[in-house]
């Protein structure tokens, strides 16, 4: 039961953290592209990469995997919002942009993952 309020504990700080990063970025980039979300799912696939390392070597204590990567970065990780997002753009009929942001997200935050999982292999 304690495991499970860690999880719960991580997931609200990964929502919160979500929610303050992605608003701040969203002011600060405002377009036709929801720059805030991709760039956190960005961020969380790299993250997500970086923990899987840690664990898998150890370094990390194996019930961090839960905390961390459940917890906090499946909360943090935005991808319903990105759907919605992306939803919202076809039903504007902002097609073009809609794709992109589609393919770019599905690009980049794969891409993120697996260079952070190569770095902190190489590193740990």
């Amino acid at each position: 039961m304690k495991y499970l309020l860690f999880i719960a504990l991580g997931g609200a700080a990964g929502a919160v953290s979500r929610y303050l990063l992605a608003g701040w970025i969203h002011q600060l980039w405002e377009g036709r592209w929801p720059v805030g979300t991709l760039l956190v799912n960005m961020a969380g696939s790299f993250a997500i990469g970086v923990v899987f390392v840690l664990v898998e070597r150890q370094v990390v204590h194996p019930d961090w995997r839960g905390v961390l990567m459940v917890g906090f970065l499946g909360a943090f990780t935005t991808f319903s919002t990105f759907s919605l997002e992306t939803i919202a753009m076809f039903e504007n009929g902002h097609t073009a942009h809609a794709l992109g942001y589609m393919a770019a997200s599905a690009v980049l935050c794969v891409l993120m993952a697996g260079i952070s999982i190569q770095l902190t292999r190489a590193i740990v």
